[in-house]
């Protein structure tokens, strides 16, 4: 018996270790859920600043558009962790009725040992039956089955308790399971119905974008040139700094990129840190108009970062401040070269580095500027004279 109680607690480890795992999966995704609620709460604020404002409603929709995005994001992460909770609440029902049963077992043996003991607690029945055995051997062993009967009895007494007691664990552990997956299934139905109401809004955003195109594609070939201005004068930039590195016949052979901060720049790609804590409201390369589909937009170099007010902006690497410039609609734009890889970030109000600084990763650089009722970090990586993809750099 006392091997099978073993038997029964090393289940009880297993299915546990199991729940456990679980229990990680579902932080890990209630760890998801928090980044895109801190998101929501960004892009909240700046729908709400902006009402008070003549802003974009390209601006608008993009962010709504985001919004609804991440929602669904959300809706989607409740779902697994209410399947998740679902799975942990069907082992630990499992794994009670398993100890159920064994308790059930352990009792019924332990009512026969208390009828047995009962039988025989008269000392002469012991000793008739022992001179009634056919042999010495069955005698000895008859003598230890007495002899024994009371220490497992305790056994099974002590066996019994502690099933008891975990069962009663198990059970609690169970009912909070069924408590945390219905808040849960709550949360969900909220979240649908600010989905439903989100998506309601985009609808009113596009139709007023659909009843007025002429004023917005006035709004949007202003922005058009800006960001061309933008472009060519980082490309012109990366160009310059990219040409002065290459020796010419008369100097050293040596040049001035730091190459070995390039390779460990390449080295990270998919692991260097965020410049700001946001959402990203657009992306890199080239789109069209969400509503006027055949208009296409501005190429996006880099990617927008939507973050709250006066945002703290960092250095993504190690590397030495190239150029500060202002540009309209961007403000002030810091470019860091790292050997040849360079980063930019514009749209940033207070600056905190100078031409030639030496900076670290995680070193402060600025803080975002509020440009038309928005709080967007642009920023960008280039490969030498070729702009990358930003989020597959970014970890």
């Amino acid at each position: 018996m006392r091997i099978d109680l073993k038997l029964i607690c090393l289940s009880i480890l297993f299915l546990s270790a199991s729940v456990f795992a679980g229990a990680q999966d579902t932080s890990v995704q209630e760890q998801r859920k928090a980044k895109l609620e801190r998101e929501i709460a960004i892009i909240d604020r700046q729908l709400s600043e902006n009402a008070s404002r003549s802003s974009s409603m390209l601006t608008d929709l993009t962010l709504i558009r985001k919004k609804v995005s991440n929602r669904k994001q959300l809706v989607a992460e409740s779902d697994r962790i209410i399947k998740k909770y679902s799975d942990d609440i069907y082992l630990k029902q499992r794994q009670i009725n398993r100890m159920q049963a064994r308790l059930d077992t352990l009792s019924d043996h332990y009512s026969k040992l208390i009828l047995s003991a009962y039988k025989n607690r008269d000392a002469r029945v012991w000793y008739m039956y022992m001179l009634a055995s056919d042999n010495l051997g069955q005698a000895f062993r008859r003598y230890g089955y007495f002899k024994n009967l009371s220490s497992q009895l305790r056994s099974e007494a002590e066996d019994i308790n502690k099933l008891k007691v975990q069962m009663e664990e198990q059970r609690q552990s169970l009912v909070a399971l069924k408590k945390e997956a219905e808040q849960v299934r709550k949360e969900r139905a909220k979240e649908l119905e600010k989905l439903n109401a989100e998506e309601k809004q985009a609808a009113s955003v596009v139709k007023k974008l659909k009843n007025d195109r002429r004023k917005y594609e006035k709004q949007l070939n202003s922005k058009k040139k800006e960001i061309n201005a933008l472009n060519r004068e980082i490309e012109r930039i990366v160009a310059s700094a990219m040409k002065s590195s290459k020796p010419s016949s008369e100097k050293s052979s040596k040049t001035e990129i730091d190459t070995k901060l390039a390779a460990e720049f390449a080295g990270n790609k998919g692991r260097i840190p965020w410049p700001v804590e946001g959402a990203v409201v657009g992306r890199f390369g080239k789109h069209y108009h969400p509503v006027y589909k055949n208009l296409e937009l501005p190429p996006n170099n880099g990617i927008d970062i939507a973050v709250s007010k006066g945002e703290r902006v960092q250095a993504v690497f190690d590397g030495v401040v190239k150029q500060i410039i202002v540009m309209p609609g961007f403000n002030q734009c810091v470019l860091i070269q790292h050997g040849n890889y360079f980063s930019f970030y514009c749209k940033l109000d207070s600056v905190s580095v100078k031409a030639g600084d030496k900076v670290k990763a995680g070193h402060k650089i600025g803080t975002v500027d509020t440009i038309n009722g928005q709080n967007q970090l642009h920023f960008q990586i280039w490969k030498d004279t070729k702009p990358q993809n930003p989020e597959s750099w970014l970890k």
